[in-house]
């Protein structure tokens, strides 16, 4: 039987997404930009994405010199653009290996994969399990689902991935009774995106780097999300003075080119000799010239000391604006320039507002709106922006105040 036609206007995509109904064609700095010319503030990325807003000149121009060079040959051969974006990823942080991959969920499935392969090379392959954090998000892959714990994630796909087990956002009671000696690893965000804006307390932080050492476990820091300078640092927990030993990153390396990698210490990493994990497309040469583009650009002097200063402006400036209009906003979270308003009243309303006011913002659990601007935003930008939420939250009042229709 054939199957029934699609019309010209039904989409044939999954209908996994709650898709706006605006689409861009093209981007300037913080701005995307409608087919039509409409402009709108981006203060969502992308999710975080891009780090160095829309059409960065020096990203462009790495992006499409190498387009005209090479762009694929597969981990089979030598990759030079790889070993140095991976050394100076060596060199600005803990770590001493990398791995490179496509996306963050990637990232966080080689770090799993790294803490389990670590016990098991040391002759204890019973030690698999990890300790995860309840409100955690760490990707849509089966394993990365049952790592984040979130029902709504996990409901419809078969029994739940073994080997993890969460415990309560910062209870420190629950987290030593949860480990056993099956226990490989703890792993966190440092501040949760998905789950609320939620910073972790440095001295969370802290406990966990103790209890690992006591235990001979491994720190595994979800930084997919808090990376490469969005929280004002390079990375999230170097406020804190906390080393993990392995550690996912993504989003922000890449700047809107897909790309993640796992970071880690020599030890931690001992197990994955050769042929015990892969990617296809990982490392790629493309993704390798943005990625030291995008290095190029944020490790310049100067540059996340200024991300650091924009947000303060930025977060001073929302408490302003949560005193204006205390009956919308509940609370300012989050650090740099990855925050969030908690609101009294529903987040999706507030999102839909804001793009009828030409900002971008992007919906978190917990009843959350996320404000996560390209770090390259100017405090002009800031001051259009807070305009923009200020009349976002004004309309909101106003509809509170209107009589229900009858």
């Amino acid at each position: 039987m054939a199957p029934a036609p699609v019309s010209a206007s039904q989409s044939v995509l999954v209908p996994t997404y709650a898709r706006a109904p605006v689409a861009f064609e093209r981007g300037e700095g913080p701005w995307a930009i409608t087919a039509d010319g409409t402009r709108y503030l981006d203060f969502g990325a992308g999710i975080a994405v891009n780090a160095l807003g829309h059409a960065h000149p020096h990203l462009v121009k790495t992006l499409t010199e190498q387009a005209g060079k090479i762009w694929h040959t597969s981990n089979l051969y030598g990759a030079p653009d790889g070993e140095r974006l991976a050394r100076r990823l060596c060199e600005a942080t803990f770590a001493e290996r990398v791995f490179f991959t496509n996306s963050g969920a990637e990232a966080n499935e080689c770090a799993i994969k790294m803490a389990r392969k670590y016990h098991a090379a040391k002759g204890h392959p019973e030690r698999f399990r990890i300790v995860t954090f309840e409100g955690a998000f760490h990707g849509r892959t089966l394993a990365t689902i049952a790592a984040g714990g979130q029902q709504k994630y996990i409901d419809g796909f078969g029994p739940k991935v073994d080997g993890f087990d969460q415990v309560p956002f910062d209870d420190e009671k629950a987290l030593r009774a949860a480990i056993t000696p099956e226990t490989a690893a703890l792993m966190i965000e440092p501040i949760q995106g998905e789950g609320g804006l939620r910073s972790v307390p440095g001295r969370f932080l802290k406990l966990l780097r103790q209890i690992c050492d006591e235990n001979g476990l491994l720190l595994i820091f979800d930084e997919i999300q808090t990376g490469v300078g969005r929280t004002g640092k390079f990375f999230a927990h170097e406020h804190y003075g906390v080393t993990p030993d392995i550690m996912s990153i993504a989003k922000g390396i890449g700047g809107g080119f897909p790309m993640g990698a796992c970071l880690a210490t020599e030890e931690a990493a001992s197990g994955m000799t050769l042929g015990t994990h892969g990617t296809t497309f990982g490392g790629n040469p493309l993704a390798m010239a943005v990625g030291n583009a995008v290095l190029d650009v944020v490790l310049a002097p100067g540059f996340i000391e200024n991300v650091g200063r924009i947000a303060l402006r930025l977060k001073q400036s929302l408490a302003e604006l949560k005193d204006r209009h205390p009956g919308v906003i509940e609370e300012i979270r989050g650090e740099g320039l990855m925050l969030g308003l908690k609101l009294h009243t529903p987040n999706t309303d507030f999102v839909n507002e804001a793009r009828a006011q030409g900002l971008l913002v992007v919906g978190a659990g917990d009843n959350v709106v996320r404000l996560l601007p390209p770090l390259i935003v100017t405090e002009a930008d800031v001051a259009e922006a807070v305009s923009r939420l200020d009349k976002t939250a004004g309309a909101i009042e106003a509809s509170l105040k209107r009589p229900a229709a009858e």
